[in-house]
């Protein structure tokens, strides 16, 4: 440009790269903090996780709407002062663009205020407290499971559908614990003959079984997930209780089945899916994860496979834009994706609205153990907190 005084070179020069910065940022990757339990006793929980968003990963060319996406793996450890730390560098030294996961509801709240008050959304593939479902609602924060409350209310329902007068109540002394117990107890009209609570860390249930042995309940109601639910299993089987109904919620299910193998033959659970769901999208899904990992996907799998589906059709929706937040926002909300579960789509305080079933430990042909589908007990169900979100409808 021979003709340009040198000023008016440097303003076209500048406005050039400003026209250019925003397709250089649309074609960088998407970075994605994901959350989960990797060490100790709970693990097999967060490898579930962990592994359906990489199956997720994998069927999408590791893209979302189009663009790469790199996945940063945060081992939560099981403690919120540890998963507090390691989110805030995933947020301020690696930005990235969305936290994926959490397993446990006590990470869940600690993290909650250092992602969200940082304008990044969190997607919840597992926790679901109720206190982020009401009143505690927030903009940047989605679930793609459920509210605690809601599965646990689905035994209860259960419970009281099937004519059971004198339950017995035990769970961990956290907060997804007492969401359980106040989950089922909301469905349930019958005599509580007892509800205990025990430590997260509790791996000798004999006391409790003892007192559940002297009480002789109709049946018996726990939510014990991980090594908890491990240990209860073969401890309830041995002492010879397994004529009193096992009705429980992330107890007897894929991540646990393994170890717990005949011992729990027979108990119940309540959840919102199952791997023999019939519909096209669950039946691939199943398929193409034991084939990659060579074991039974669980609800953390799922959910998690969802999110990423989840975000591909929000990201895509979107043009690869994430700058705009409300717009981002709107896509997430709008669920434009096939979920594993058939139906889905977002209440107002964005948590789903779905179907919840009765589920049976069963044995598949191959000798592998996986829980099955017996009824649905609750349709098209919105969590009892929806109605107390107070959401804004702009960021």
């Amino acid at each position: 440009m021979p003709h340009l005084n040198t000023s008016r070179r440097m303003l076209l020069a500048a406005g050039a790269a400003g026209l250019a910065a925003p397709a250089l940022a649309q074609n960088a990757p998407i970075k994605v903090g994901l959350v989960a339990v990797l060490t100790g006793p709970q693990a097999a929980l967060g490898t579930q996780l962990r592994d359906g968003w990489m199956l997720g990963m994998r069927q999408l060319n590791n893209q979302l709407g189009g663009r790469p996406v790199e996945t940063i793996v945060i081992d939560d450890e099981l403690r919120p002062d540890v998963a507090v730390t390691k989110v805030r560098a995933a947020l301020e030294r690696d930005r990235v663009d969305f936290v994926v996961g959490v397993v446990f509801s006590n990470i869940l709240a600690a993290i909650m205020r250092p992602v969200t008050e940082a304008n990044t959304f969190l997607i919840s593939t597992n926790a679901g407290p109720s206190t982020f479902a009401g009143r505690g609602c927030n903009p940047f924060f989605f679930a793609t499971s459920y509210n605690n409350d809601q599965v646990h209310s689905v035994m209860g329902q259960a419970a009281q559908d099937d004519g059971r007068r004198r339950v017995f109540l035990l769970t961990p002394n956290y907060q997804a614990g007492r969401d359980a117990m106040a989950g089922f107890k909301s469905r349930f009209r019958g005599e509580v003959v007892d509800e205990v609570y025990v430590p997260l860390t509790q791996l000798d249930f004999s006391a409790e079984l003892a007192r559940i042995a002297s009480l002789r309940p109709d049946a018996v109601f726990t939510f014990m997930p991980g090594g908890l639910g491990v240990n209860l299993v073969r401890q309830y089987r041995q002492a010879g209780l397994a004529n009193i109904p096992f009705l429980s919620t992330f107890t007897v299910d894929e991540a646990t089945l393994p170890a717990q193998g005949e011992a729990a033959l027979g108990f119940f659970s309540g959840t919102n899916w199952a791997p023999n769901m019939d519909n096209p999208a669950n039946r691939a899904f199943v398929r193409d994860f034991e084939a990659a990992f060579n074991y039974v996907p669980a609800s953390y799998a799922a959910q998690t496979f969802d999110a990423a589906n989840l975000l591909n059709g929000a990201v895509r929706r979107v043009g690869g834009n994430l700058a705009d937040k409300n717009a981002l926002r709107a896509a997430i909300a709008a669920a434009d994706f096939q979920s594993v579960r058939g139906a889905f789509r977002f209440g107002a305080n964005q948590f789903p609205v779905q179907d919840f079933w009765l589920a049976q430990v069963a044995r598949r042909p191959d000798g592998r153990f996986q829980t099955e589908t017996v009824r649905r007990v609750l349709e098209a169900n919105v969590d009892p907190w929806a109605g107390e979100c107070r959401m804004p409808a702009r960021i």
